[in-house]
């Protein structure tokens, strides 16, 4: 089975979800258009590592227009995962989506895209922009007033982290989380 929601659909596989705007609320109306697609052997409902031959991956990908939206894609994102992630996964994946599309948004341009990816052992984003510019290591600003606090934040939560220059001349920023 395959659903096509919002702007674009992912998938192959065994691709179950449900409509994002069924008890969306203001996400949907916010932004927070996209699809999710699950890959894998097996049936079940969305997510990665389900035992049994389920599922082994999930994706999600949106554009989200606000950090809110990119907020509240990746609650819908992780909702849908099973076994559901340790608590602290899940809001260090939350705070993650909301510092990287922040970034995109006050330095880069906008989003252009934005991917979240779980198999069973992690759980990826990446947020596409149109700037080629990678993010720069600067003081923390202690007054508040510019800043300087979200990139040292992204490299610390995060397993890894790397920024890829895309063929249209952007950038991918992408981190990952252990499950």
């Amino acid at each position: 089975m395959h659903q096509e929601f919002g702007e674009r659909s992912v998938g192959g596989g065994a691709d179950v979800s449900s409509d994002l705007s069924a008890g969306a609320g203001a996400g949907a109306s916010a932004g927070v258009s996209g699809s999710v697609g699950v890959s894998g052997s097996g049936s079940g409902s969305a997510g990665a590592g389900a035992e049994g031959g389920g599922p082994r991956s999930a994706d999600w990908v949106c554009r989200p227009r606000l950090a809110a939206d990119a907020r509240e894609a990746a609650f819908r994102f992780l909702a849908g995962l099973h076994p559901a992630p340790p608590a602290h996964m899940s809001q260090n994946l939350v705070l993650l989506v909301s510092e990287l599309v922040t970034n995109a948004l006050r330095h880069a341009g906008g989003v252009t895209v934005m991917r979240l990816r779980a198999d069973r052992r992690s759980v990826e984003v990446a947020v596409v922009d149109p700037s080629p510019a990678h993010p720069q290591d600067r003081t923390p600003d202690l007054t508040g007033c510019t800043g300087g606090f979200g990139w040292p934040m992204v490299q610390r939560l995060a397993r890894t982290v790397a920024v890829r220059n895309e063929a249209d001349g952007g950038k991918a920023v992408c981190a990952t989380l252990l499950r």
